[in-house]
């Protein structure tokens, strides 16, 4: 077997050794391995997941063969769990594959400590009532759930967790950490012993713009009562002072002061979104706190003392024009300020913990480093039970999505896969799946739905009769390029889940495969 930092060369540059290594400690449980279930495990193992559980009590059909890659004419009769969990194993032998040769419902109902023992339960094709009942037993044992179903050109995932929290979330786009509105008195220094109209020309355009932009922020300030540019004018009047300093034409430092003038403007001090993680309840930390809350708490009061209204300085610079001497220079300014928040938030913490009975080492300098590093981008993701979506959506948000133009179809399907399944409980039979019943599964599901939609309290009559013909036409059947699409986004939420990096969705995930759309909706 190649070693592991070969094998997994590709993923440990997305989500390093840290989040590797979390993996491989997983132990992941698949309810139903039809292929909604398989491609998802299927990327799992592929990543190098820790154990894999797959629980599925059907034996393998003709019509498996037609859209399952994980089975084939000799698995025709065998456990399907046994088939597929064999085909898996010899994808990646690191991974410790089991199969349980039952059905999901029947575990759901009779032995619900069963799922205690997993990481995370992903579930595939379940109906609604088994859905509701499992993420109520992963919520007591503290597992995380991912749902996700296939059904016709269409199909849904969803995550639901008590809480989950987010230190390393990778946003795509987010201002470097540089503070040119509010420099401390070490960048200050630094800044003041550089002549930013030095004569010689070689000198002037390798001034770091970092340098260019205190300094004629400054300079402006000093003209204008204190106070920084803030109207467009004057943002413009600014850009062009600063090209007004230029001395030649090639002189890409000023370039690149006027391109980043924008990080000059932001609001210095800390975001709404991570002012409300600090005054969240669970930063009123006890014995019981995790390690997320008790540094929140610290954070909080490094905010308050040593911070002067801001976070831990990341301490990285971006690439920019400038000689040498004065880009490591400026770099250890950097640095040095980041080291010593670092240590002031290792103080607050060690004394947070020794204040609620846990031993103050008890979280590591490499934890707290990457805490303040990412203190900025932190957040927290909370959801809804699955009961609670299905008895009592947000009205107001579900029948605004029911008459969106583009929206409607999407939360039709929606409404539709809850529809089929009071249609499964009325019939013993899913809508279409029965050759010569369509005309009449179509009335019968027509009148589920609008019975479901008067029990959610909405108009039942806005849901389009296209769409319900289309989703009896679909006769329940899984097919295999949408349940593969399904599957890798169920695997990716998964990844995110268990690597605690990236933020994982927060809704309901809704694939339209007539129209080529995937949307997100909070109900």
């Amino acid at each position: 077997m190649a070693e592991p930092k070969i094998k997994y060369d590709r993923q440990l540059r997305i989500w390093g050794e840290q989040g590797q290594a979390a993996l491989e400690k997983a132990s992941v449980c698949l309810l139903n391995c039809g292929p909604t279930g398989s491609e998802s495990l299927k990327n799992l193992v592929l990543g190098g997941i820790g154990s894999i559980t797959i629980v599925d009590g059907s034996k393998v059909e003709v019509g498996d063969l037609g859209n399952n890659f994980m089975v084939d004419e000799t698995s025709l009769g065998e456990s399907k769990a046994k088939c597929v969990c064999a085909f898996l194993q010899e994808l990646n032998d690191a991974v410790n594959a089991k199969f349980i040769e039952e059905f999901p419902e029947k575990l759901i109902e009779s032995n619900a400590l069963f799922f205690s023992q997993f990481t995370l339960v992903i579930a595939t094709q379940l109906v609604e009532e088994k859905m509701a009942k499992l993420d109520k037993i992963c919520r007591e044992a503290n597992v995380m759930l991912v749902v996700a179903r296939s059904y016709g050109l269409t199909g849904i995932v969803r995550v639901s967790v008590k809480e989950h929290t987010v230190i390393d979330t990778k946003p795509d786009h987010f201002l470097d950490d540089l503070r040119l509105n509010n420099p401390w008195p070490e960048l200050k220094r630094f800044v003041e012993s550089i002549d930013i109209n030095v004569p010689d020309p070689v000198a002037h355009k390798h001034i770091p713009y970092v340098v260019i932009l205190i300094k004629m922020a400054d300079e402006w300030a000093q003209n204008h009562g204190g106070a920084l540019p803030s109207t467009r004018e004057e943002k413009l009047e600014f850009k062009n002072l600063l090209k007004s300093r230029m001395i030649g034409l090639d002189e890409d430092n000023y370039k690149e002061a006027i391109d980043a003038s924008f990080k000059l403007f932001a609001p210095h001090g800390i975001s709404p979104n991570l002012l409300r993680i600090l005054k969240d309840s669970s930063a009123e930390i006890d014995s019981n706190s995790s390690d997320f809350w008790v540094m929140v708490a610290a954070l909080k009061e490094f905010v308050a003392h040593e911070g002067a209204g801001e976070v831990p300085l990341e301490g990285s610079i971006p690439d920019m024009t400038s000689s040498t001497e004065h880009y490591v220079n400026l770099q250890k300014v950097y640095q040095a300020k980041a080291e010593a928040d670092i240590l002031a938030m290792e103080q607050h913490v060690q004394n947070l913990l020794k204040k609620i009975g846990r031993n103050p080492m008890s979280i590591s300098k490499m934890t707290i480093k990457g805490f303040c590093k990412n203190a900025r981008k932190l957040t927290v993701c909370r959801y809804r039970m699955i009961e609670e979506e299905l008895n009592s959506p947000n009205l107001a948000e579900l029948q605004k999505y029911l008459t969106d133009e583009e929206y409607s179809t999407a939360v039709g399907f929606y409404i539709l896969l809850r529809a089929v399944d009071r249609f499964a409980a009325n019939y013993n039979s899913f809508p279409g799946q029965f050759d010569g019943e369509i005309d009449e599964d179509v009335s019968r599901l027509k009148t589920a739905a609008v019975s479901l939609l008067s029990d959610l309290g909405c108009n039942g009559s806005i849901l389009a009769e296209d769409l319900i013909y289309e989703i009896c036409r679909f006769g329940a059947a899984e097919l295999h390029v949408v349940a593969a699409f399904i599957g890798g986004i169920a695997s990716q939420e998964v990844i995110k889940l268990i690597t605690k990096q990236f933020v994982p969705m927060n809704g309901t995930f809704i694939f339209n495969g007539i129209d080529h759309k995937s949307q997100l909706v909070s109900l």
